[in-house]
């Protein structure tokens, strides 16, 4: 007879314990915060609750349940040939993982590799010759080779028709991933061309493309942004700002021009995509020590406009040590919607919602690095229960806490 069962049998009086009962434990615990040390030192309060957090299904369904709220748990970096692609973290004890936790040799794997970026655990690299890209997963050990196809390869040139791509799972898948893959043609009548790999099938889709500014090129430089159903790649061109869009559900593009009063008159360093209120599309401007944030509306008749967000004044948040230069924005993290300034003191992260401020290094060494966003869960063994005491006794008092809540 199983415990559910047992349950609906016997009188309310008699009822299982909250605790008592696997699944609504299982319940529980999946709403643990989702940083590498949770599951590791919640195993070591008993053997019955090591024996449900090192079920791999445990873990796959904790991964799941917190996919939209993922750590910034380190960077990824293309060091060189001889180290290859390695990890850095970023967050502090007891969640700190070893640097090099995860690595990829790319000896053998081609000539001039360049990381396009990361999303969902995941990592997406170009390789210029032979002209093709990878996807990593690093957790997993799984590295997935993907021919670029011909109609992008003809139409190839590093400077004046970059390739640039993003990775992605579904929400809630944990096995398949889907490419797109972007890039542009002609010269005179210039156009953007994208199409989608489908790893359940192994294929890639139809083409499809959108009219191009003439001499605009894509910012191969800089990762796809993903907010709302779309992916956002900013443009370069000799005139104006523009934003490139590849909506995931219709499959098809689109180019966004930037309104001539968003833009900072005079000494504007910087403008990236990021992610605004309700997950929309919006843009962060940086000139001198001001950030400017602006979200983009759209009304029930699909009209579009912007609207100015918050004004932030990095002077007032920026030790003063670094205040001697302008900071320079070098880079986005997208589910925890931080942005990364790099300043004469070093490097912050700054939370575009709280406005909270973390130093990351003393040097500018995370400017080429890539934001690795992961729920992590490290497999758990039975060397889990030996444990400090001070944490042993935290967790014991977190199960007090929980038996009062059904008590």
């Amino acid at each position: 007879m199983t415990t559910a069962s047992l349950r609906r049998r016997l009188p309310l009086s008699q009822a299982v314990p909250p605790l008592e009962d696997d699944d609504l434990l299982a319940e529980i615990l999946l709403r643990l915060p989702p940083l590498p040390s949770s599951l590791p030192r919640a195993s070591a309060v008993c053997t019955r609750w090591r024996g449900l957090l090192s079920d791999p299904a445990f873990h796959r369904r904790f991964r799941i349940h917190h996919r939209r709220s993922p750590p910034l748990i380190g960077f990824i970096e293309l060091i060189n040939v001889v180290e290859g692609i390695t990890f850095h973290p970023a967050l502090d004890g007891p969640d700190r993982l070893p640097r090099g936790r995860f690595n990829l040799k790319i000896d053998g794997l081609g000539i001039r590799i360049r990381i396009l970026g990361w999303r969902h655990g995941l990592g997406i690299i170009f390789v210029r010759v032979p002209c093709q890209l990878l996807v990593w997963d690093p957790v997993a050990g799984d590295l997935h080779r993907l021919d670029v196809p011909p109609e992008f390869k003809l139409q190839y040139d590093p400077l004046e028709n970059p390739i640039s791509g993003a990775v992605l799972r579904a929400a809630g898948d944990v096995d398949h991933f889907q490419v797109v893959l972007v890039g542009s043609e002609g010269k005179q009548h210039r156009r953007a061309i994208a199409c989608v790999y489908l790893s359940e099938t192994g294929v890639w889709g139809d083409f499809v493309s959108t009219p191009l500014p003439s001499k605009a090129t894509i910012f191969d430089h800089e990762p796809a942004v993903l907010a709302g159903d779309c992916l956002h790649w900013q443009i370069l061109t000799a005139s104006r700002d523009i934003v490139f869009e590849f909506d995931l559900n219709r499959r098809s593009l689109a180019v966004t021009s930037l309104s001539k009063h968003m833009l900072t008159a005079g000494g504007r360093q910087h403008f990236g995509v990021i992610r605004a209120e309700g997950g929309r599309m919006g843009f962060i401007f940086v000139s001198g020590f001001t950030a400017q944030l602006w979200r983009r509306d759209t009304d029930s008749d699909g009209v579009v406009s912007w609207a100015r967000g918050t004004t932030i004044q990095l002077d007032k948040l920026l030790p003063p040590d670094s205040q001697k230069e302008h900071p320079s924005m070098i880079g986005y993290a997208e589910e925890n919607n931080v942005v990364f300034f790099e300043t004469v003191a070093g490097v912050f992260m700054l939370h575009l919602e709280s406005l909270q401020l973390k130093r990351l290094s003393e040097t500018n060494s995370i400017r080429c690095h890539h934001p690795f966003e992961l729920v992590y869960t490290p497999a758990i063994h039975d060397g889990a229960k030996v444990v400090r005491h001070r944490q042993l006794t935290r967790w014991s008092q977190i199960t007090q806490y929980i038996k009062r809540l059904f008590s």
